[in-house]
């Protein structure tokens, strides 16, 4: 379904984000204090205007209320970005997420109304950092301090087996949500359904239970 997107701040994250909603159909209003961002990202979005958005008759006068969604991807001027967010939630904006700098950031604009914080350096570092230490994780999603969802690489140990004679889940805690092979994706896969080696597994679980799983299921 169509939807509308408000981007505040046009730099690598919020430029991308511009980009790939706008490249999948939905409206997007792109917004940057900047001239030169705006008249770049003028061709991947729907609208592109040039507008501070610490100052409330500016973000009114874009019809901010209206949007779906608004990402403040403000970069390096937290005080600009926690300014906004806070405008967004007295305005009525339906759902307002975030970019955060850094842990304070965080935590003051949770307390003034953000309805999703994202840490994009830290998340992508997280996801890196998993696929550096083994050969087996695929990617790597933090739900929680305490669960992921993991892709493994299926190895000959568990090549033309079944998920029912694996039994992942009574020994090791985790679920199985999918296969992956070559380009085809299995959701919710049958408990006969086999696997091959090379096989990806998207699977979740407690961190600790899926890296038991890793180290002595695969």
């Amino acid at each position: 379904m169509k939807k509308q997107f408000a981007i505040i701040g046009l730099g690598r994250f919020g430029g991308s984000i511009c980009k790939e909603l706008y490249k999948n159909g939905h409206e997007v209003l792109a917004i940057d204090i900047n001239e030169d961002r705006v008249n770049d990202h003028s061709n991947v979005s729907t609208h592109a205007v040039v507008a501070d958005s610490t100052d409330e008759r500016a973000l009114n006068s874009l019809g901010i209320r209206n949007f779906d969604y608004v990402v403040v991807a403000i970069g390096d001027n937290i005080q600009a970005s926690i300014l906004t967010t806070l405008l967004l939630n007295e305005i009525g904006v339906k759902h307002v997420w975030v970019k955060a700098q850094n842990y304070y950031h965080h935590k003051v604009v949770e307390k003034i109304g953000a309805d999703r914080i994202i840490h994009p350096e830290h998340d992508m570092g997280v996801r890196i950092a998993q696929h550096l230490a083994s050969e087996k994780i695929v990617d790597y999603i933090e739900l929680s301090e305490d669960y992921s969802i993991v892709e493994l690489m299926a190895t000959e140990k568990v090549a033309n087996q079944s998920l029912v004679e694996l039994n992942i889940r009574a020994k090791y805690g985790c679920t199985v949500l999918g296969i992956k092979r070559n380009n085809d994706v299995n959701i919710s896969p049958l408990p006969s359904d086999s696997l091959f080696e090379g096989d990806i597994l998207i699977v979740i679980g407690h961190k600790n239970d899926l890296k038991r799983f890793e180290d002595e299921g695969l």
